[in-house]
């Protein structure tokens, strides 16, 4: 996928046979003039799922450190961190 939301450009990529497994490239300067509260300093990876609430709340139940929801033009989204402080991105993509 080649998308755009006003001056932001992000391009999907993905084996022919998965809708699962992606790999997002942007321009993370971009996102920052954007959107200056988006934390574009980390290195991450990013996961999607089709009930993010849910899932916010049961991670957050088991004890997993998760920020708050954001909401952007393109998506839901939190960060979370696994048990050795690697930090994940989990959204939800709205179509």
């Amino acid at each position: 996928m080649d998308e755009t939301e006003g001056a932001l450009r992000w391009i999907e990529v993905a084996p022919k046979e998965s809708e699962w497994v992606t790999i997002v490239l942007y321009d993370k300067n971009l996102m920052k003039s954007q959107y200056p509260t988006a934390n574009t300093d980390y290195k991450t990876v990013i996961l999607s799922t089709e009930d993010l609430e849910n899932a916010h709340k049961e991670m957050k139940s088991k004890g997993v450190e998760v920020t708050d929801i954001v909401t952007m033009p393109y998506a839901k989204l939190f960060t979370f961190k696994d048990q050795d402080n690697n930090e994940y991105l989990l959204r939800e993509d709205k179509f």
